[in-house]
């Protein structure tokens, strides 16, 4: 009975300082993933999922503050902000001593702490042809003498990690420091990317091997302690965690904030003792489990439940009345489908290619892709830039979302795509069958995408196959060049547009820039933005790129989407960021009585 009545003062808020930790109780976080989880390595790891579950393991130098909006850098590991030179040439960052890492048999019973050194060790790892690193691009032009480095290691198939170089070097044992080769003003955004900087410890990596992706050992907040693959994870409180004190800091304005912030100001961190985390791919379950109580939170509520969900985009009665709370933002993302620019059908700068991919853009129902398959969760996209990153620009207005069948018919018939047998199909200019094939998932929701693509194809005599696989075949097929199209989309990762506009940077062809746009033009002008500050002369480069991208349509851009989390009421100070990836750490639960 006490451990009820505690656990029913938190609820109501009656306990000073918030929720206190009581016997035989714990604060169990619960939800799911939508995509099964690739692994635990941060250097090989690409998607947003797993991004999310290796930023709770280790430490990046720089974290964002969690209810800062627009978002805002600050320190995580490191002992303050990074020094960055007035060149934008070098970046020098200092570490917090006394920081371990959690134990593991590789450290032979002895206490580990983190040093410059795994800093250094870890972003040489993007070089390392054995890890693939998806961040390799993050780098790669930038950091001097990695490159030569990695020429060797595909040449006799060994890394050489013990070689100084300029780009990446140990200062003193807390300290580190980037040599760029040339200017990048967005490259401490980096320092806040899990994927591209946090660090592990060098004798874990060469104890597991191959396996460093099953074996994570950080020094971050959890642990991962339970998996079974792409099915069920379990994390865990990091006993040997440094001590941090909950001191968010919201803007005078954001009412919610202040209030989040007041209740759990000071508080230990992590306030969690576990997170619980099931796959669950379809989107039915997935919300019953969450009506049901099975989870606390769902994140990015499926567009096709918002009619029953948030009705008029307001939170259902039913839902109020059950405590549920609702947390509705833009996301920085942005969703699109992509042309294959070397594919010898869609691809390329040649007249008819590109009045192809026009018309092809022309003639997808975007209406209905918002109304009916997104149930007007998102707006329209114009540009390039994901909303709430330096570059967007919330008052441009273009062609993008353009709809007009009769316009891409024209322009087919201009280009020579006529259909010569009668069939109701066009063949290309020069006679051969013109068939389109675009990649899909098995889903219902793949299902519906589909069924839209097929229709608005069939109105202007395009005839549309379809190559059905799940997302990580896809993705790989992708970075291979074997898909012609596949609808994908981007979420930036910083407060800043460079994420985006690298998706279509030629060098970048087989990671970041899945349609192997290469057009020396846009090369040029994004090479150009990189050595600039956020600004207007910046934000002119973005436009110019924006309206190559209209006029050679590597992308058929679609919307930015609206986003709205649920969380039951037992869920404290949950509130989503734009761009920030751990967030376990910054919320707590009303602890449920064992048993109950």
């Amino acid at each position: 009975m006490p451990a009820l009545l505690a656990a029913l003062l938190v609820a109501l808020g009656l306990m000073a300082g918030g929720p206190a930790a009581l016997a035989g109780d714990e604060r169990v976080l619960r939800y799911a993933l939508p995509v099964a989880e690739t692994g635990f390595d941060p250097a090989q790891i690409s998607d947003l999922y797993s991004a999310t579950l290796v930023a709770h393991l280790f430490d990046s130098p720089l974290q964002y503050d969690f209810l800062a909006r627009p978002a805002r850098l600050r320190p995580g590991s490191a002992a303050a902000m990074p020094e960055v030179s007035a060149d934008g040439r070098r970046i020098r960052v200092r570490i917090r001593p006394g920081i371990l890492f959690a134990d593991d048999p590789a450290f032979k019973g002895a206490p580990r702490e983190l040093v410059a050194a795994d800093y250094v060790y870890s972003i040489k790892r993007h070089f390392d042809p054995r890890w693939r690193s998806s961040s390799l691009g993050t780098f790669e032009e930038y950091l001097a003498g990695l490159p030569a480095l990695r020429a060797q290691a595909l040449k006799t198939g060994r890394f050489d990690y013990d070689t100084e170089v300029e780009g990446v070097r140990v200062i003193d044992r807390y300290s580190f420091e980037l040599n760029l080769v040339k200017p990048s003003f967005v490259m401490v955004y980096a320092l806040a990317d899990c994927r591209a900087t946090c660090a592990l410890a060098r004798e874990v990596v060469e104890a597991q091997g191959d396996r460093i992706m099953e074996h994570p050992v950080g020094t971050g907040p959890f642990r991962l302690t339970r998996w079974k693959r792409s099915s069920r994870m379990v994390f865990e409180r990091n006993p040997a965690y440094r001590e941090e004190r909950y001191d968010a800091q919201p803007a005078a304005g954001d009412a919610e904030g202040q209030a989040i912030a007041q209740r759990l100001r000071g508080r230990r961190l992590p306030m969690l003792d576990r997170v619980e985390i099931d796959v669950v791919e379809e989107a039915q379950p997935r919300w019953l489990a969450f009506l049901n109580a099975q989870h606390d939170l769902i994140e990015m509520v499926p567009n096709e439940f918002a009619p029953i969900a948030f009705p008029g985009n307001r939170l259902a009665a039913y839902l109020e009345r059950r405590g549920v709370r609702m947390d509705r933002y833009l996301r920085p993302d942005i969703r699109y489908t992509f042309f294959n620019w070397t594919d010898p059908v869609v691809g390329g700068p040649q007249p008819a290619q590109v009045a192809l991919r026009r018309a092809i853009s022309l003639g997808y129902n975007s209406h209905d892709d918002l109304r009916i398959l997104r149930r007007d969760q998102g707006i329209p996209a114009q540009g390039l830039a994901p909303p709430g990153t330096a570059g967007y620009d919330p008052e441009l207005r273009t062609d993008m979302n353009a709809y007009s069948p009769a316009r891409a018919r024209a322009l087919l018939d201009l280009h020579g795509y006529l259909d010569r047998d009668g069939d109701g199909y066009r063949e290309r200019p020069d006679g051969q069958p013109l068939t389109l094939e675009f990649a899909t998932g098995n889903d219902q929701s793949a299902k519906q995408v589909n069924e839209l693509w097929k229709r608005s194809m069939d109105a202007i005599g395009i005839r549309l196959r379809f190559k059905r696989a799940k997302w990580p075949e896809q993705l790989k097929a992708a970075r291979a060049g074997k898909l012609q199209m596949w609808a994908v989309g981007g979420t930036a990762g910083a407060p800043d547009a460079d994420g985006t506009l690298a998706s279509l940077y030629g060098p970048n062809t087989g990671r970041a820039n899945l349609s192997r746009f290469d057009l020396p033009e846009y090369n040029r002008l994004y090479e150009q933005s990189t050595r600039l500050p956020d600004g207007a002369e910046r934000n002119a480069l973005i436009r110019e790129m924006t309206r190559l991208v209209l006029a050679y349509q590597p992308w058929k851009v679609h919307v930015h989407s609206i986003s709205t989390d649920l969380s039951h009421d037992r869920v404290i100070g949950w509130k989503a960021h734009p761009v920030m990836r751990r967030r376990w750490d910054h919320i707590d639960v009303v602890p449920q009585p064992a048993g109950g």
